[in-house]
């Protein structure tokens, strides 16, 4: 009886050791880890991105470096690091076992940020030989994750059938784009420096970080809405048609032949639209949810249809000499920020507030009866001041747009445009704070 009793008290230290361990914070580098991390960069990128547009529509730039540290502090330290955090959320979710969101990534963390940190040193130092061994880094980053990542995909991208091919497509560009981005750093292929350029940057954005993207929210968005898309013939043609179609619109630049371009554009702008069409509907017929995270989804998707339109009109507007209109430095920002911002950011706040609560009410509460109160506090918390949040990132995407717009028509000096300027850049931060905040809420919240 006596020893009953001594392993019957065992048991329950053991099981209250292990509850503790889950309960208390830990300084280990979790996929939260990454998330909260890759929020930071994006965040703090975000912010200098708005100082770089007020000083170039008030005519006082800032330092030229500060741009390209604008551009790889948010593709790279942000929403790369983003994308690794959320593979590992992905991966720990299969496990099914609380303690494989507990799991330390620390040797990754750290090298991935330190070469971060590095590049942009480079970048502001103008050392290139710093730049390229940088890259070479980060691609054996890409390459030792692939291993893992090669594998693991077929457990992450389960919707709809048969896309593993492009996820692992989307990877493979990663590495052709860090590649190309070595090649120009150490000068190895100076008399083709701008097809590397054009390399570096399409297929990092378009073969990499737009298909990835397309693919979380084919993941993200049917269990957010409680119903399958319908993810008919059609929709799974056109979305296997992506890898397919910018591989080809790649060529298109390279030969520099604006009808391939054209012709591939318009058929991207189908495949964007099958895949809108999808989600809207799926979206109606399962009632319209009203969260947070389903309406940052659904708007990401339609600022992805808007910035395909867009690309596919900017490139008609070369078919006559002069072009129909002028494109200068301020248009192809408001081009580019409608994916990134109005894509991109849109998807990953949707992302972190379905998938932060998540891994909080997992790795927090063991038992999973009293773990639904626990998921129903965060919830709340994320949809907070949603109206706010949503229409402040929305509108200042457009006001984006509006100011490229009336610069054709009044000089930058003029009233209206300051005063669009000053609008979208306040909406902006006014929603990158709403988030800021409510995420810092919901991991500052402790079960009760």
């Amino acid at each position: 009886m006596m020893k009953r009793s001594l392993l019957s008290s065992q048991s329950e230290g053991v099981e209250r050791r292990s509850k503790a361990r889950l309960a208390r914070p830990s300084l280990s580098c979790t996929p939260l880890t990454f998330l909260l991390a890759g929020f930071t960069w994006l965040s703090l990128s975000y912010l200098l991105g708005v100082a770089l547009l007020l000083g170039l529509v008030h005519g006082t730039p800032l330092p030229h470096w500060l741009k390209p540290m604008h551009v790889h502090g948010a593709l790279l330290g942000g929403l790369l690091q983003l994308i690794i955090g959320g593979f590992l959320f992905s991966l720990a979710r299969a496990d099914d076992r609380p303690n494989a969101y507990a799991a330390s990534h620390s040797s990754l963390f750290w090298t991935f940020n330190g070469a971060t940190v590095s590049l942009l040193v480079s970048v502001w130092l103008g050392h290139t030989t710093m730049t390229g061994v940088t890259a070479l880094v980060l691609i054996g980053i890409v390459i030792w994750i692939s291993a893992r990542a090669w594998l693991g995909i077929g457990k992450v991208y389960r919707r709809p059938a048969g896309v593993g091919w492009i996820a692992r497509t989307a990877l493979v560009a990663l590495l052709f784009g860090l590649l190309a981005a070595a090649l120009m750093a150490f000068r190895v292929m100076e008399g083709y420096h701008s097809y590397l350029r054009l390399f570096h940057i399409h297929f990092l954005v378009l073969g990499f970080l737009t298909i990835t993207f397309i693919l979380v929210l084919h993941q993200i968005l049917p269990p957010l809405m409680q119903a399958p898309l319908a993810s008919h013939a059609l929709v799974r043609l056109a979305l296997w048609f992506l890898p397919v179609g910018f591989v080809a619109l790649l060529g298109g630049f390279a030969m520099s032949s604006l009808w391939v371009e054209i012709a591939v554009g318009g058929l991207l702008v189908a495949a964007v639209t099958l895949c809108t069409y999808d989600f809207l509907v799926g979206w109606i017929k399962s009632g319209a949810p009203e969260n947070a995270a389903s309406d940052h989804l659904l708007i990401g998707v339609c600022f992805l249809f808007l910035t395909t339109a867009a690309g596919l009109t900017m490139a008609a507007n070369y078919l006559r000499t002069p072009s129909v209109m002028p494109i200068g430095s301020l248009h192809l920002v408001a081009y580019t920020h409608l994916a990134f911002i109005g894509f991109m950011t849109q998807v990953v706040c949707g992302s972190l507030a379905t998938g932060v609560p998540e891994i909080l009410a997992v790795s927090r509460v063991p038992n999973s009866r009293k773990r639904e109160g626990y998921r129903a506090q965060l919830d709340r918390v994320m949809n907070r001041w949603r109206t706010v949040q949503l229409a402040g990132m929305s509108l200042g995407t457009m006001a984006l747009v509006l100011l490229a717009a009336l610069t054709w028509s009044v000089p930058l000096g003029s009233l209206y445009v300051q005063i669009t300027v000053w609008v979208g850049a306040g909406l902006l931060i006014l929603s990158l704070t709403v988030f800021a905040v409510k995420l810092a809420w919901a991991v500052g919240l402790r079960p009760s």
